[in-house]
Protein backbone atom coordinates (compact mmCIF):
# COMPACT_ATOMS: atom_id res chain seq x y z
CA UNK A 1 0.00 0.00 0.00
CA UNK A 2 1.38 3.40 -0.99
CA UNK A 3 2.41 5.67 1.82
CA UNK A 4 0.56 8.97 1.86
CA UNK A 5 -0.38 11.63 4.41
CA UNK A 6 -3.77 10.13 5.17
CA UNK A 7 -2.36 6.68 5.87
CA UNK A 8 0.29 8.18 8.15
CA UNK A 9 -2.31 10.20 10.09
CA UNK A 10 -4.64 7.21 10.39
CA UNK A 11 -1.85 5.08 11.79
CA UNK A 12 -0.71 7.91 14.07
CA UNK A 13 -4.20 8.11 15.57
CA UNK A 14 -4.21 4.34 16.10
CA UNK A 15 -0.88 4.72 17.91
CA UNK A 16 -2.32 7.63 19.91
CA UNK A 17 -5.29 5.51 20.98
CA UNK A 18 -2.95 2.75 22.08
CA UNK A 19 -0.24 4.75 23.86
CA UNK A 20 -1.30 8.40 24.23
CA UNK A 21 0.46 11.42 22.79
CA UNK A 22 3.81 10.69 24.45
CA UNK A 23 3.83 7.32 22.68
CA UNK A 24 3.45 8.88 19.23
CA UNK A 25 7.07 8.94 18.12
CA UNK A 26 8.41 8.85 14.58
CA UNK A 27 10.26 5.64 15.38
CA UNK A 28 7.14 3.80 16.57
CA UNK A 29 5.03 5.25 13.78
CA UNK A 30 7.56 4.24 11.13
CA UNK A 31 7.67 0.70 12.57
CA UNK A 32 3.87 0.41 12.37
CA UNK A 33 3.97 1.61 8.77
CA UNK A 34 6.86 -0.66 7.83
CA UNK A 35 9.15 2.17 6.74
CA UNK A 36 12.21 3.98 8.03
CA UNK A 37 11.75 7.12 10.12
CA UNK A 38 13.29 9.51 7.53
CA UNK A 39 10.57 8.45 5.07
CA UNK A 40 7.97 10.21 7.22
CA UNK A 41 9.73 13.54 6.76
CA UNK A 42 8.74 13.56 3.09
CA UNK A 43 5.18 14.11 4.33
CA UNK A 44 5.70 15.82 7.71
CA UNK A 45 8.82 17.91 8.33
CA UNK A 46 8.57 17.55 12.12
CA UNK A 47 6.39 16.20 14.91
CA UNK A 48 4.60 19.54 15.28
CA UNK A 49 3.28 19.20 11.73
CA UNK A 50 2.15 15.65 12.47
CA UNK A 51 0.38 16.75 15.66
CA UNK A 52 -1.46 19.45 13.70
CA UNK A 53 -2.59 16.87 11.15
CA UNK A 54 -3.80 14.60 13.95
CA UNK A 55 -5.71 17.53 15.47
CA UNK A 56 -7.39 18.21 12.14
CA UNK A 57 -8.52 14.60 11.89
CA UNK A 58 -9.81 14.54 15.48
CA UNK A 59 -11.85 17.70 14.94
CA UNK A 60 -13.14 16.52 11.56
CA UNK A 61 -14.81 13.56 13.26
CA UNK A 62 -17.22 15.88 15.08
CA UNK A 63 -17.19 18.77 12.63
CA UNK A 64 -17.48 17.33 9.12
CA UNK A 65 -19.54 20.40 8.31
CA UNK A 66 -20.16 23.69 10.06
CA UNK A 67 -23.61 25.26 10.06
CA UNK A 68 -24.99 28.50 11.39
CA UNK A 69 -27.88 28.57 13.86
CA UNK A 70 -31.42 28.81 12.58
CA UNK A 71 -33.09 32.24 12.69
CA UNK A 72 -35.11 31.30 15.79
CA UNK A 73 -32.25 29.57 17.64
CA UNK A 74 -30.70 31.44 20.55
CA UNK A 75 -27.01 32.12 19.95
CA UNK A 76 -26.33 30.97 23.52
CA UNK A 77 -27.82 27.53 22.85
CA UNK A 78 -26.03 27.24 19.51
CA UNK A 79 -22.65 28.20 20.99
CA UNK A 80 -23.19 25.78 23.86
CA UNK A 81 -23.85 23.02 21.35
CA UNK A 82 -20.66 23.92 19.48
CA UNK A 83 -18.62 23.68 22.70
CA UNK A 84 -20.26 20.36 23.57
CA UNK A 85 -19.26 18.94 20.19
CA UNK A 86 -15.72 20.23 20.69
CA UNK A 87 -15.50 18.48 24.06
CA UNK A 88 -16.84 15.29 22.48
CA UNK A 89 -14.16 15.48 19.77
CA UNK A 90 -11.38 15.97 22.35
CA UNK A 91 -12.58 13.12 24.56
CA UNK A 92 -12.80 10.68 21.66
CA UNK A 93 -9.02 10.10 21.79
CA UNK A 94 -6.43 10.04 24.58
CA UNK A 95 -4.78 13.45 25.04
CA UNK A 96 -7.17 15.00 22.53
CA UNK A 97 -7.11 18.33 24.37
CA UNK A 98 -3.31 18.35 24.51
CA UNK A 99 -3.13 17.69 20.79
CA UNK A 100 -5.55 20.42 19.76
CA UNK A 101 -3.93 22.86 22.21
CA UNK A 102 -0.49 22.10 20.76
CA UNK A 103 -1.51 22.11 17.11
CA UNK A 104 -0.11 24.97 15.08
CA UNK A 105 -2.52 26.84 12.81
CA UNK A 106 -5.24 24.17 12.79
CA UNK A 107 -7.48 25.07 9.86
CA UNK A 108 -10.48 23.28 11.34
CA UNK A 109 -10.13 25.05 14.69
CA UNK A 110 -9.80 28.35 12.84
CA UNK A 111 -12.94 27.51 10.84
CA UNK A 112 -14.86 26.83 14.07
CA UNK A 113 -13.70 30.16 15.50
CA UNK A 114 -14.53 31.99 12.28
CA UNK A 115 -18.04 30.57 12.22
CA UNK A 116 -18.68 31.32 15.89
CA UNK A 117 -17.33 34.87 15.76
CA UNK A 118 -19.12 35.81 12.54
CA UNK A 119 -22.35 34.33 13.90
CA UNK A 120 -22.13 36.47 17.03
CA UNK A 121 -21.40 39.55 14.94
CA UNK A 122 -24.49 38.82 12.87
CA UNK A 123 -26.42 38.79 16.16
CA UNK A 124 -25.19 42.28 16.98
CA UNK A 125 -21.90 41.81 18.83
CA UNK A 126 -18.88 43.95 18.03
CA UNK A 127 -15.78 42.17 16.72
CA UNK A 128 -13.90 42.52 20.01
CA UNK A 129 -16.84 41.15 22.02
CA UNK A 130 -17.36 38.26 19.63
CA UNK A 131 -13.70 37.28 19.78
CA UNK A 132 -13.56 37.40 23.58
CA UNK A 133 -16.74 35.34 23.98
CA UNK A 134 -15.60 32.66 21.53
CA UNK A 135 -12.04 32.58 22.91
CA UNK A 136 -13.35 32.20 26.46
CA UNK A 137 -15.68 29.34 25.51
CA UNK A 138 -13.01 27.52 23.50
CA UNK A 139 -10.34 27.85 26.17
CA UNK A 140 -12.74 26.84 28.93
CA UNK A 141 -13.60 23.70 26.94
CA UNK A 142 -9.96 22.84 26.25
CA UNK A 143 -9.00 23.44 29.90
CA UNK A 144 -11.91 21.38 31.20
CA UNK A 145 -10.95 18.42 29.00
CA UNK A 146 -7.25 18.78 29.77
CA UNK A 147 -8.13 18.22 33.42
CA UNK A 148 -10.46 15.33 32.53
CA UNK A 149 -7.73 13.61 30.52
CA UNK A 150 -4.86 14.24 32.95
CA UNK A 151 -3.56 10.93 34.35
CA UNK A 152 -5.17 10.04 37.65
CA UNK A 153 -2.94 9.33 40.67
CA UNK A 154 -1.99 5.71 41.09
CA UNK A 155 -3.85 3.70 43.70
CA UNK A 156 -2.48 4.39 47.15
CA UNK A 157 -0.64 7.56 46.15
CA UNK A 158 -3.10 9.69 48.12
CA UNK A 159 -2.85 7.69 51.33
CA UNK A 160 -1.05 10.58 53.06
CA UNK A 161 -3.97 12.94 52.45
CA UNK A 162 -5.98 13.50 55.62
CA UNK A 163 -9.45 14.20 54.26
CA UNK A 164 -10.78 15.26 57.64
CA UNK A 165 -8.01 17.82 58.03
CA UNK A 166 -8.44 18.95 54.41
CA UNK A 167 -12.16 19.43 54.98
CA UNK A 168 -11.49 21.41 58.15
CA UNK A 169 -9.09 23.71 56.30
CA UNK A 170 -11.37 24.19 53.27
CA UNK A 171 -14.92 23.64 54.52
CA UNK A 172 -16.65 25.66 51.80
CA UNK A 173 -14.78 23.84 49.02
CA UNK A 174 -15.68 20.44 50.44
CA UNK A 175 -19.28 21.47 51.06
CA UNK A 176 -19.56 22.70 47.47
CA UNK A 177 -18.23 19.45 46.01
CA UNK A 178 -20.49 17.34 48.23
CA UNK A 179 -23.52 19.52 47.49
CA UNK A 180 -23.00 19.43 43.72
CA UNK A 181 -22.28 15.75 43.19
CA UNK A 182 -25.55 14.36 44.42
CA UNK A 183 -26.38 10.79 43.28
CA UNK A 184 -26.77 10.65 39.52
CA UNK A 185 -24.93 13.88 38.78
CA UNK A 186 -21.85 13.45 36.59
CA UNK A 187 -18.92 15.38 35.20
CA UNK A 188 -21.02 15.90 32.05
CA UNK A 189 -23.50 17.85 34.16
CA UNK A 190 -20.64 19.86 35.64
CA UNK A 191 -19.37 20.76 32.17
CA UNK A 192 -22.80 21.90 31.02
CA UNK A 193 -23.44 23.93 34.17
CA UNK A 194 -20.03 25.62 33.99
CA UNK A 195 -20.47 26.24 30.26
CA UNK A 196 -23.87 27.82 30.91
CA UNK A 197 -22.24 30.09 33.50
CA UNK A 198 -19.55 31.11 30.99
CA UNK A 199 -22.02 31.88 28.20
CA UNK A 200 -25.06 33.14 30.08
CA UNK A 201 -23.23 34.77 33.00
CA UNK A 202 -24.00 34.25 36.71
CA UNK A 203 -27.46 35.03 38.01
CA UNK A 204 -27.96 38.24 39.91
CA UNK A 205 -26.99 38.03 43.57
CA UNK A 206 -29.95 37.84 45.94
Amino acid sequence: MALDRQRIVTEAIALLDAEGLDGVTTRKLATRLGVRSPTLYWHFPNKAALVTAIAEEILEEQFPELTRPGPEERWQDWLSGLATRLRRALLAHPDGARIVSASQLSLKMAAISELAMSTLMERGFALRQARLIVLTVERFTLGFVLEEQWPRPEAGSGEDLDLAAYGAMFPTVMAGVTDYFQPGRTVDDLFQDCLRMVIEGPPAAP
